[in-house]
Parts: C-alpha cells; structure tokens; sequence
C-alpha cells in the first residue's frame, strides 16, 4: 500500500492534470491514476475561455498554449440557397489593459493535455495509465483508492476528475442529477479532409426532409485535423463513416473528405452533483457536471474547479485550517449550477438555429461565456470590484500585475504608501509601481487601502483595517459555509 502520496488524483483529462499539477508544483506528493491505456485522442473541448487562460498562467502554460492556439478565426456560413456570409465570431472583443486575453482561444483537447502533461512533468509527476480505480474508502485519516488489479493507493486526500461516469462519484454515493435526451444528438468527430480553406471556421447548413441541420468544419491550428459537428436534419440517422463520407463529400464538389479519426455521438445530457465533497474527497470537472458542448463551457468550468481546489488541498497540506476545504464546494458549485444553464441554453440555441458564432448570440450569452463575470463574492448586489470578483490585470512599466504576480502565491496590492510585509504573500507598492495609475483606475483603491489577490486570481479581501492571516477562510471574503453542507 502507498503511504508516501498526499493527493491521489483519479482521471488525467485536463482538469485532472491541471488539480495535480497545482499541487505538484507546490512541492506536494500527488498520484495520478488513469484508467485509460493512454491520453485521450478526440477533439472534445476545442475551445479554451479568457478567464481560463488568465486562471493558467501562474502554472506557466499559458504562453505554450497561446502560441499553439488560435484566436479569432472567422466565420463563414453557406446557406442552402448559395448566399454565403462572413463574420467576426466575436465583435467588439479586443484586449484592454485590464484583460490580455478576450476571445476564446481554439485549441484541440489533445494538444491541452499534451501541455499539461508535459508540465506535470516538469515538477516530476506523470500519469499512471491502466489504473481503474472500482472503489474509495475513507477514515477519519485518509483515502484508499482501490483499482481494478487490485492495488490500494492510500492518500490524505482524494480527486476525483474522472469523467461523466466517474467511478469515485459513485463509490462516494453522490447523486448526479439532470436530464438525458437521446433525440438530441450531434455526431463529433476529428478528421482530416482537403477542398477547404483553414483560415475560416465553415458551417454549412442542411436541409433534409424533416427540418434543418448543420454541418461544422473547424480547422484545428498547428494540426492536419478538423473538429466536425453534425446536427442531422433528418430522424434516424446513423452516426458512422458512411453517413460522414455521404454529407461532408456531397456538400461542395471539391470538398473530400480523407480520414476519420476519433468520432462520438453526444446526446443532450446536463448533470450535476448534489455534493462535490464528501469528507477527504472531492469531484472537479465532469465527475461534478457534465455540460453541452456549446459555448466551450465544460473543459473551461473542470480546470477552474481544479484552479480552487488545488491551492486549498495544498494550503491546508501545509498547514492552513481544515475549514479552508469547505469553501470549494461553496465556491464552486453555484458557478457550475450557472453555467450549466448557460451551456443548456445556448445548446438549445445552436440546436434550434444552428448558430455557432457568439455574433450569433444574444450580448448576454457571450458575455457569460468568457466567464470573466464569474464570482465568489459574499454580496452580489455590492458595486464595485469586491472580494471573491476576478482581479483585473494592469500595466505596470515595462511589466504587468499578471507577470508579477507568477512570483508568489498570495499577491498584496499596497496602496497606503507602507508596503509593509505580509507574511505568506508578496507586497507591491502600487505607488511605486503604478506611474500611469492604470493600478488605481483598475482597482479604485479608497485612501489607505491594501487588495489582497488569492492564488487563483479572485480578490480576497480588501480595506484599510488589519488584514486576515493568508490561508485562513476570512481571507476569502466568503460566509460561514453551514454545517449540514460541510464535507
């Protein structure tokens, strides 16, 4: 039996490797179980959201990524009787000082767990791949993950990240409640076909004998492969080779399709946890709720779940208050609640109308999906920027508040002239730094006043008082999590 791991990780999909990765990096013992032979090879979540890009960066991926990814790719629509049509996918989003990132970027899934992988192992970690894991048990101590050969992993802590079907929800007895619609379906696949320009996302929109449909052809960046939707417009369609050969050769003449890769029919089917901790164990990502592929909100929703809580196993690892451990499930779980509903609404939306781009959407929606308004304050009807709300970049000279704050964990914005230290947290002198004052006109400081920015870029607290011990749950800027809903 192990003994040595503190986090054994269940699952190596991005929001598993990302949960691992920030307690890797933090010098924590972490193990990662996988029951797949290998990494998964299909182009599920395409899409990676701004604020995700932003919540990355402390763990040194971003700039990888950003240089394989793509942003702004255009859109071009083929209506059945010829017209075609262009647009932005995504007017009026520019980079501001206060967001570097503003569109979402594409990327295939692949690609992501390719550098994250690569980035676990920089901190000497990897993944073990063919370890089922059947079963969890708990005690007052720890965790032991029981796999299918038969091994125990025991741990202080448990993650469990594998998947819709996640074995460890189920050994948990968590319940996964939603809906299931077998009649809303879309084939999604990755292939490789010629007769198209790669500088477009192309939609061509189908006309059967029951209705509408769409066909997506997605290029890929920094690959041979295409991410394809197809929304049949007709009952009874077969998802297989043949019926993607018959639609994507018979769309334009010069249009051939070459190879088929990984392909999978999704069927509408929106779930979610009733818990996301039970006692030393915890569900992130598709274990905790399971999305609608529109909108890219899925893989975005896992890894940030994986951002919250891998700071706070880490913390509390090294010494921080238990209760610490409470606030991810208090945290999390009304934002998956909200972008379920995002992602459920604009589902039926591109179902309905077979629109892909967010100049297609009403502002509200693709507002939402950059998940930039994603928030843990305590009082939602406060203006301003308050405690638990995402804490904005700005310039800062040669520099930004984003490349300065890779150096620490806990990040101390002092506007009262004292830069005085904080122990656990590094502490900026907004007054030295900030000759533009883009620091103040993003932050607004009152007179006096210290911002306190947690490790996963969320405000903390903020005021001109004493400030809270870092690590400790007042330094969250969150109520009293009850106790009938504590792990």
């Amino acid at each position: 039996m192990d003994t040595d791991t503190e986090v054994t990780v269940v699952g190596a999909g991005p929001t598993g490797l990302v949960a691992a990765a920030e307690l890797a990096r933090r010098g924590r013992r972490v193990r990662v179980l996988d029951g797949a032979p290998g990494a998964f090879p299909g182009p599920r979540g395409n899409g990676i959201q701004p604020r995700t890009l932003e919540v990355l960066d402390p763990l040194g991926v971003t700039d990888r990524l950003v240089a394989l990814g793509t942003f702004g790719l255009p859109f071009r629509q083929y209506a059945t009787d010829g017209a075609v049509r262009e647009r932005d996918r995504h007017p009026g989003l520019d980079p501001t000082p206060d967001k570097p990132f503003a569109r979402p970027m594409i990327i295939p899934q692949w690609r992501t767990t390719q550098v994250l992988r690569e980035r676990l192992a920089d901190f000497g970690a990897a993944v073990e791949q063919n370890a089922r894991v059947v079963a969890v048990e708990q005690d007052r101590n720890g965790t032991t993950a029981v796999l299918a050969d038969r091994r125990r992993v025991r741990s202080r802590y448990l993650v469990g990240a594998d998947g819709g079907s996640s074995a460890v929800r189920r050994a948990l007895g968590v319940g996964f409640l939603g809906e299931t619609r077998d009649e809303v379906r879309m084939l999604l696949a990755e292939v490789e076909l010629d007769g198209l320009d790669r500088d477009h996302w192309h939609q061509f929109d189908l006309v059967g004998a029951h209705g509408a449909g769409f066909l997506s052809l997605c290029p890929m960046p920094a690959s041979p492969t295409w991410a394809l939707g197809l929304r049949s417009p007709d009952p009874g369609w077969e998802a297989d080779d043949a019926t993607l050969h018959a639609v994507v050769d018979g769309i334009r003449p010069r249009v051939r399709l070459r190879r088929i890769g990984w392909s999978s029919t999704w069927r509408l089917n929106v779930r979610m946890a009733d818990r996301f901790r039970v006692g030393r164990a915890f569900l992130a990502g598709d274990a905790a709720h399971v999305h609608s592929p529109a909108g890219g909100q899925g893989l975005n929703t896992g890894i940030q779940d994986a951002v919250n809580l891998g700071w706070k196993l880490a913390a509390v690892l090294d010494g921080a208050e238990e209760a610490l451990l409470d606030t991810y499930e208090a945290e999390r779980k009304p934002v998956a609640a909200e972008v379920l509903g995002l992602s459920s609404e604009l589902s039926r939306y591109v179902l309905e109308t077979g629109a892909i781009g967010y100049a297609d959407r009403p502002a509200a929606l693709a507002r939402q999906g950059l998940q930039f308004d994603i928030s843990y304050r305590a009082d939602p009807g406060e203006p301003g920027l308050r405690p638990g709300d995402r804490a904005p970049d700005a310039p800062l000279g040669d520099t930004t508040l984003f490349l300065l704050r890779r150096r620490a964990d806990w990040t101390v914005l002092a506007f009262d002239g004292t830069a005085e230290p904080v122990v656990g947290a590094q502490v900026l002198d907004a007054d030295a730094l900030d000759a533009d004052g883009c620091l103040r006109r993003a932050y607004e400081p009152l007179p006096g006043e210290r911002v306190l920015i947690r490790p996963d870029g969320h405000l903390g607290w903020r005021g001109t008082g004493a400030m809270p011990a870092i690590g400790t749950r007042s330094a969250l800027g969150l109520p009293r999590v009850p106790a009938d809903r504590q792990g």
